[in-house]
Order: C-alpha cells, then structure tokens, then sequence
C-alpha cells in the first residue's frame, strides 16, 4: 500500500472536517470508514416514501452569509456550499417555572429579539440580560484567542482582554446566574438548553454554556436542505476534489508503533503506513483494544478512569412519518422543549432513572423550517431524550423491541398532554434509535454520542489546555465529540479543524520546518 502523510480515521463530522483540513494543507490524506456511507450520525435513512433525518436538530454559529459564524466559515473555507435553511426561533419550551407555575414560552432568535422576548415574559429583567449577553460576547471572544494559540494562550493576554471571562471560568452556569442576581423565571427560560450539552446547570461550566447560547441566539440555527446526508456527501466529494482519498468498509483495529512514534494503523483491508493519525474514535476504544498497553501515557489513563469524567447522555430517538400536514395536526413551532420541570438537576436526576422516571424529551417538526421536507400533505417528527445506561445494560434481547417501543408510545402521550397534538392515528412510518441502535451504528460506548460528559474539572476550557505542544502520543490524536470542544454538530466540525491543525503543526516540526 502507498505511505500517507495522515490516515483520518472515521468519516464523521470531525473527521471529515480533519480530512479537509489535512488534505487543504497539502498532505497527502486517506480517511477511512468502516460504514459503506460517509458521516455517521450525520446522514440519512428511507422509511416508505420518507426520507428521515436521524440526529441533526440545528447547526448553531452557522449565520447568514452577511454574518456568518464559524460554521460556515469553516465549510466555506472548505469549499462546501449547499443550501441552508434558519430556524427562525430559538425554541418553545412548555414546562413548569421553579415556582411551579405553567410554562409556555417561545424565544426567537437575535441577541435584540431575545431580550426584549424576555422582558415580556419576565418584566424588568432587561438590563441584566443586556449584561448576561455581554459576558456571553467576551467568553466568545476569549474562547476564540485561546483556539488561536493553539492550546497555548498568555495569560496577560486572558487577565488584560478577558477578565471577566477568567472570573467565570472556575463556576457553574447557575453560581454565574445566582451572581448576577438573573431573575429566577430568567434563569428558567435559560436553562432550557442545557440538554444539548447533556450536563445540568450546577454542573455545566458557564464558560461553556456562554457560548453554547450565544452562538444559538446571535446568528440563528440552520439545517441543509436536503438532510445532513447531503452535508456528508458534499464534504467526501469536495475532499475527493482537493485529491484526497477515501476508502469505505476499511475498518481500523489497531495504530502501529516505532518505538514511541505511530507508524501505521491497521485495518481489515491490510496495514496502512502514515505519519500520524487523526480518531474519531473515543478514547476508551483506542486506549483500551487499539494500541499498546505500555504507550498509554499515564496522563490519559488518570484522565480515563477519574473520577467524575463520566460517558455522556445515550441517545434514544423516536421518529414518525404522518400522513397529514403539521397544520392539520396542529404543529405551529419547529422545536418543541418538553421537560417536566425548568429545574435542570431534577431533570438530570429523572433521566438517570429511566423509563419510568424519564418525562423529557425534544420534539420537532421538520416540515416547519423545510416544508419539502417530506411529500405534500405530510410532516416528519421526532422526539429525542436520554437513556439510562443501567436500563438498557440490563435489558435481555427477547424484550428489546417491547422496550424501546412503550418509551415512543410514553413521548406520544406526553405530547398530547403538554402541547394538545396528537399523532396517534396518522402514524404511516415509525422507527426508534435506542442508545444500542447508536453503539451500534456510530460505534460509541453506550450510545454516549455526547463522549464524556463535559462537567465540573473535565469541561471545556480544561480539554482546550490540554492539546498543546506536549501532547503525549506522538503521531496519534483522539478527534470528535470527546475531544476539546465536546459534542455536537458545530463543535466537532471546529474539533476537526483544530486537533488537524496541531497534527499539521507536529509534522512541520518534526521535518525540520521542511514543509
């Protein structure tokens, strides 16, 4: 086989993002995927006469081309152009407030539009929000000079620019809140998006949140037009332009070894000699089935087995294709936020307890962003929550399908309850990914396609110290959404980038600046 510059190893969004990256560099790239499709959860699958879309709710930080966010910087930068479509609003939340009055709230996008949504809903909460956003805009700010370093940012630089951002950088979301004196229905408007990030708000480092939301609520979300299996295909093609090579149904078991150095990656296919190695694998695999027991730096294994670095949220989704229009079912908002409390701990807590305690969950309808979505006269929908490790774990096989069909039965009643739609009757196509469909498919322990839980000491800002100059494997880098940025969409796109960009670098170094 030929020898490559850099084998990127699974054709998820941040290996495709590290691929281009590589190959954008001039390197001489190979991505490989064990799947015959490029993306992994990043794709698309046919029900009858339904194309369904399996896990892509929106791409924040994307914007409009005449203000666009890193998302579309990045796959611009590219080459990848394809037609978005904006969520117009942020979300609808419909719950209880802490003081356990009804809920029904709708928040647009616009840094403008949102606050002045919440003074309506919460009169008189206007210059706070005016100043939450504010520390939102430097935590963005520092974020992006600390990913400019590379992992090796000044700290006068941080103590001159970005003061504020380092006083909240040790705290909670909710000690931030409970700072800044936030209005407590404030807070539990806020607090509804803690579930993408899978952490409550005790928890979730605000650093992390800041940005989470201001990326959200500043430029919109956005999804592809046509499912983010076009997304994929335009980012393997545009890679196959630029001469970069991909080989589907090439699955990775082993990184190869010179002494201390990666020298190759093993695969059903036959040895692959590189460089270096990009994974989009996580950690526990690779550490644990796919390279030498004794060159696991000891850093990693303290990090692996710590306490308090747990695998993030398991996915389950439960999808249905009606035959009727989201009008005729009375579907009026794109994404519908479902818990049964805005208290994000006592959420958390439910979840863990499976089934029976577990009443959260995300509806949406993807006809309302793209009403060609699906054929005339019908909609797509589909509720996602969390599944509890232990539940699932101890499930024998013989149940499994009774299992994970009472939960999409329990998320159909819920809706009912809580909003008034009901889709029982126009069901023509359903089908329900549990955190073993996702195990299966994206090859995540668990189902966990969050990878660890980005909370307490493991957040954000403590990943993005840790891939500098003295990362321990030489030749080898874990990428994805275990990796600095953490998950979702967005994030493992910048991931790719980033961690390519160190690979790029270590290269550059060890030839002696040759290239």
């Amino acid at each position: 086989m030929p020898k490559y510059d850099i084998v990127v190893v699974g054709a998820g969004n941040a290996g495709m993002s590290a691929a281009l990256q590589c190959q954008l560099a001039g390197r001489k790239t190979l991505l490989i995927e064990k799947h015959n499709l490029p993306g992994g959860a990043a794709t698309s699958f046919v029900r009858g006469r339904f194309e369904i879309e399996p896990s892509l709710h929106e791409l924040c930080d994307f914007g409009p081309e005449s203000n666009p966010g890193d998302s579309r910087r990045i796959l611009e930068g590219y080459g990848v152009h394809l037609k978005w479509l904006e969520c117009k609003d942020c979300f609808r939340v419909i719950s209880k407030y802490s003081d356990g009055s009804p809920m029904d709230v709708t928040m647009p996008a616009g840094i403008d539009n949102f606050i002045e949504k919440m003074e309506e809903y919460v009169p008189g909460s206007r210059e706070k929000m005016t100043k939450l956003f504010d520390l939102f805009q430097e935590v963005l700010d520092g974020i992006a000079y600390i990913t400019a370093s590379k992992g090796n940012p000044d700290s006068k630089v941080l103590q001159t620019e970005y003061p504020d951002m380092l006083r909240c950088g040790a705290y909670s979301t909710q000690k931030v809140f409970d700072a800044l004196k936030l209005p407590k229905k404030c807070q539990d408007i806020l607090a509804t998006y803690w579930s993408y990030l899978g952490v409550d708000m005790e928890h979730l480092a605000f650093i992390h949140y800041a940005a989470m939301v201001h990326k959200y609520v500043q430029r919109s979300a956005y999804i592809p037009m046509h499912t983010s299996h076009e997304y994929s295909t335009a980012m393997i093609e545009r890679f196959r332009e630029l001469g970069g090579e991909v080989w589907f149904n090439c699955r990775a078991e082993k990184f190869l070894f010179n002494g201390d150095k990666l020298c190759g990656v093993r695969t059903n296919l036959g040895d692959i000699e590189c460089d270096y190695a990009l994974a989009n694998i996580n950690p526990d695999i690779i550490y644990g089935r796919m390279m030498p027991k004794e060159l696991i730096p000891e850093r990693e294994k303290k990090l692996v087995a710590a306490r308090g670095r747990i695998l993030g949220g398991r996915m389950y989704t439960a999808y249905f294709c009606c035959d009727a229009s989201p009008e005729e079912l009375g579907i009026t908002d794109y994404s519908y936020f479902l818990p049964s409390t805005a208290d994000s701990v006592v959420e958390y807590q439910r979840i863990a307890g499976g089934m029976k305690t577990n009443d959260y969950s995300i509806f949406l309808c993807y006809n309302i962003v793209n009403p060609e979505f699906s054929p005339p006269g019908t909609c797509v929908c589909s509720f996602t929550t969390f599944g509890a490790p232990e539940e699932w774990g101890e499930l024998r096989q013989e149940d499994y399908f009774r299992f994970k069909t009472e939960g999409a039965k329990k998320m159909l009643r819920s809706l009912k309850e809580k909003t008034g739609i009901d889709l029982v009757g126009h069901i023509e196509e359903m089908e329900v990914a549990s955190p073993w469909t996702f195990a299966r498919y994206l090859g995540v322990p668990e189902g966990s396609v969050y990878g660890y839980e980005a909370r307490d000491w493991d957040g954000m800002m403590a990943r993005m110290q840790s891939i500098g100059d003295d990362y321990p494997i030489k030749g080898l880098r874990p990428i994805g959404a275990a990796g600095p940025r953490s998950d979702g969409y967005s994030a493992t796109i910048v991931c790719g980038q980033l961690i390519a960009a160190n690979a790029l670098r270590d290269l550059k170094n060890w030839e002696g600046g040759a290239k």
